[in-house]
């Protein structure tokens, strides 16, 4: 069977609990970015989870997606906003763009998770109008939905997308081999 890593970085939690079930889901070996090892040659696959920062993956994972080369990667990450929404879906865009060469991205999952508090009240002083998209009457809603992320369900998704970039592997390696 091959071998599977989980990276993750993670600000308030929420990017480890996905990670750690992701992780486990797959038997796989879980590193926070800290603690990554330089040579991913051992792994199959590379799960590479961050929180976002301003639209994109936090500085700890975008410093290290550069070094991520020739390998299957799976891109996860939580933010405080809806998981299909431009917001995240740009986000994923701008981890790919930086990732390093050779990559194969297999899939992207988004979770929703709470945002850190300071950031909560730094954007509630900033608010400027009730249509702020940051910090208006519909982002503190937003904000509050946030709140109760990653829950058991967010995990059991996670879970099972895991299972589903296994079957997806599994049929890339079979064609690979039979256009050897």
């Amino acid at each position: 069977m091959e071998k599977w890593c989980v990276i993750y970085s993670s600000l308030t939690g929420n990017t480890k609990r996905v990670a750690e079930a992701m992780a486990e889901e797959m038997k796989a070996d879980l590193f926070s970015v800290d603690e990554a090892p330089a040579d991913l040659s051992a792994y199959a696959v590379v799960a590479l989870g961050y929180w976002l920062r301003r639209g994109a993956p936090d500085p700890k994972m975008l410093a290290l997606l550069p070094r991520i080369e020739e390998i299957d990667v799976v891109l996860f990450q939580t933010h405080g906003t809806d998981p299909g929404s431009e917001h995240a879906v740009t986000a994923f865009a701008r981890a790919g763009y930086v990732l390093g060469k050779g990559c194969y991205i297999a899939g992207t999952f988004a979770c929703q998770g709470r945002i850190h508090p300071k950031i909560v009240e730094k954007r509630k002083k900033e608010a400027a109008a009730d249509d702020d998209p940051h910090a208006g009457k519909k982002a503190q809603a937003r904000w509050q939905r946030a709140a109760s992320h990653p829950d058991e369900e967010d995990l059991q998704k996670a879970r099972a997308f895991m299972r589903v970039m296994q079957e997806k592997r599994l049929k890339r390696v079979a064609r690979l081999e039979a256009g050897k």
